[in-house]
């Protein structure tokens, strides 16, 4: 027998885990799961693949920021048909390989660590707004994961397929959520996307950068809540 329940799945960012979901667990008590992606294995398929086990029902809302929102991606394209709704948040669906970017984060992390790491190139996507309390705990999120965990994250970010015809093929609905600071991949792109799906929908929110759920999570849980009203009615 399927089971009709509601249930949120909600996948994290680089370089975090599924502790970054603090804000939202409480949100559908019991029907909630965070994973943490990196130990499922070394790319975007076998996350969604294993990410997806956790999940019991036919009732799914997916929920990604960043990578975690081409993990989503990958979702619906494995199994549409599980699939209530999608949020994705500073997610881009199209992938253009860029060989230099992949080798230098991974040379980064091996040579200065993920502490410098974490200063160059994920701390700057917050939005200048952002409180230190939001900034510290993600980093302290980040510099819990193991070096050659957040490497593997990398990867399957770098190596990621492009994902715009499951997007706009997809035929349930799907908020994508953009920081108005968000410059990766900011708010035009954003918009694009929220234009290319069937039923998609965009929100701004105002005073934040990439990491929405940290940055804002009031402002997330407000769109949450109301996707999952709509879907449990």
């Amino acid at each position: 027998m399927v089971d009709e329940s509601l249930e949120l799945l909600l996948l994290h960012a680089l370089p975090l885990s599924g502790d970054m979901w603090a804000g939202q667990m409480h949100l559908l008590p019991g029907a909630t799961y965070a994973p943490t992606l990196y130990p499922l294995g070394g790319d975007i398929k076998t996350w969604a693949r294993e990410a997806l086990r956790l999940a019991k029902g036919s009732r799914i809302v997916v929920v990604g920021c960043s990578v975690g929102g081409s993990c989503a991606l990958e979702i619906a394209a494995l199994a549409p048909h599980r699939i209530a709704g999608m949020v994705l948040i500073g997610t881009k669906a199209n992938c253009r390989p860029d060989p230099g970017s992949h080798a230098a984060a991974l040379r980064l992390i091996e040579e200065e660590g993920l502490e410098t790491t974490w200063r160059d190139i994920w701390e700057p996507l917050f939005g200048g707004p952002a409180s230190l309390a939001a900034i510290e705990a993600a980093k302290r999120i980040a510099l819990a994961q193991p070096p050659g965990d957040v490497a593997r994250g990398v990867t399957a970010f770098h190596t990621r397929p492009s994902r715009e015809h499951v997007l706009s093929t997809f035929e349930r609905p799907v908020a994508v959520i953009s920081g108005a600071q968000d410059t990766a991949p900011g708010v035009p792109t954003s918009r694009r996307q929220a234009e290319l799906a069937p039923h998609g929908r965009l929100h701004i929110i105002p005073d934040c950068g990439h990491y929405v759920p940290l940055e804002q999570p009031q402002a997330l849980n407000a769109i949450l809540r109301e996707i999952i009203t709509e879907q449990s009615a």
